[in-house]
């Protein structure tokens, strides 16, 4: 192995003359600078303890991602800052790399792949190599992960659209024969005792009345589910939630639930499909409805940022397990009885239509709070702040 700048230095100090000390300081702070520099600019996070699991080193790529400063942990065991994890456990007794996947959720959530690289000293005669530290290397594969689980969603929802229309159509077409034979039966009453006239045409109506409302069921249901190219206008999203809860008014008034709105005023203008947009809002709130049962509060409100506007749903229902909130937006997966496990999926593929974002945030007995984010019409383009980019997985 080659010796490095510091070996050569310790056999010479016998030989080193006091006027040539500075100079050998001056060369080990550049070499020491150089190699911090290079740390620095790599996108991956790289982190060095010793074998108690303190932290000698950590570069700029690593404290972005956990949010740390590095002048305050140095010398600190690494388990104290990112907890959850027995780092001192991620090498075995042969000193194997060991290599896993970490999420982290502050400051923003990601997906972090690290593999941990245990540092042993220089094997000598008689004596065998001893656990000096261990290396540990991070990489940002967020995007990557997403883009898989975005194919694998794509993929699913194909399926479940073509499975819709065929039950659709199945169901569609005894619609249609029980309409026509609903029609004669009306043209065969005129010639039936006057008597019994009423109550066969009360009959007949009702019939052709639940014909038609389960039309229309199958109807909209299609359009809910078939991928539909937006039909964007401008629109003033407190308008669209006034509307929303106008449409629902007699199911809150039934299930006793008490709506509070906050409203923000001076809303951007947005362009966005009014009806795919408020179809969004009915499957939100119904969910939302369903979850309090009878009584509960569900707050409504809006808001603006830099770049998008909010548009906040809380309930007071008994929110969403851990384990489960991964799986919320997965077709036919439901944690209430009687569900179909579609609603929320089709918030979010319109939602995403738009350009926006659906971000969930459940207290289980608390409650669940769902959050739409739609770009402003008005902000096509973000300057990012400076600093190190963390998009490793793009290549």
């Amino acid at each position: 192995m080659k010796r490095g700048f510091l070996e050569k230095l310790i056999e010479r100090l016998p030989l080193v003359q006091p006027g040539e000390v500075q100079n050998y300081l001056v060369e080990i702070a550049r070499e020491k600078g150089f190699l911090e520099t290079i740390f620095n600019a790599i996108l991956e996070g790289v982190l060095v303890t010793d074998p108690r699991g303190r932290l000698l080193y950590i570069n700029r790529a690593a404290c972005s991602f956990f949010g740390i400063d590095s002048a305050v942990i140095l010398g600190k065991p690494l388990a104290e800052t990112v907890r959850g994890i027995e780092w001192e456990n991620l090498t075995g007794p042969g000193g194997e790399t060991v290599s896993r996947d970490l999420e982290v959720f502050y400051p923003e959530n990601r997906l972090l792949n690290f593999y941990a690289v245990p540092l042993m000293s220089e094997a000598t005669e008689g004596q065998t190599p001893e656990l000096v530290g261990r290396a540990v290397i991070l990489r940002d594969v967020t995007r990557s992960h997403r883009a898989t689980q975005e194919t694998i969603e794509s993929e699913r929802f194909s399926a479940l659209t073509m499975l819709a229309a065929g039950v659709a159509h199945e169901i569609g077409n005894p619609l249609n024969s029980l309409n026509i034979h609903l029609q004669l039966m009306q043209r065969h009453i005129a010639k039936v005792p006057p008597k019994l006239r009423p109550k066969l045409e009360e009959s007949v109506a009702v019939a052709r009345g639940e014909v038609s409302r389960l039309d229309s069921i199958i109807t909209q249901f299609l359009r809910a589910i078939r991928p539909q190219a937006i039909q964007p206008e401008p629109v003033d999203v407190n308008t669209l939630v006034e509307e929303a809860l106008d449409f629902l008014r007699v199911e809150i008034q039934d299930r006793d639930i008490l709506v509070e709105r906050e409203l923000a005023q001076g809303l951007p203008i947005l362009h966005l499909d009014r009806d795919q947009i408020k179809q969004a809002f009915y499957n939100i709130c119904r969910n939302s409805f369903q979850a309090m049962k009878s009584g509960g509060i569900l707050r409504v409100g809006t808001s603006a940022t830099p770049t998008h506007v909010r548009i906040v749903f809380n309930d007071t229902g008994g929110g969403i397990p851990p384990d489960h909130i991964t799986r919320i937006f997965e077709p036919y997966f439901t944690t209430k009885p009687g569900g179909n496990g579609l609603g929320l999926l089709i918030v979010r593929r319109i939602v995403r239509a738009h350009g926006g974002e659906v971000v969930l945030e459940s207290s289980p007995g608390r409650g669940l709070t769902l959050t739409i984010l739609l770009p402003r019409a008005d902000r096509h383009v973000r300057l990012l702040e400076q600093g190190p980019s963390h998009d490793t997985d793009q290549h």
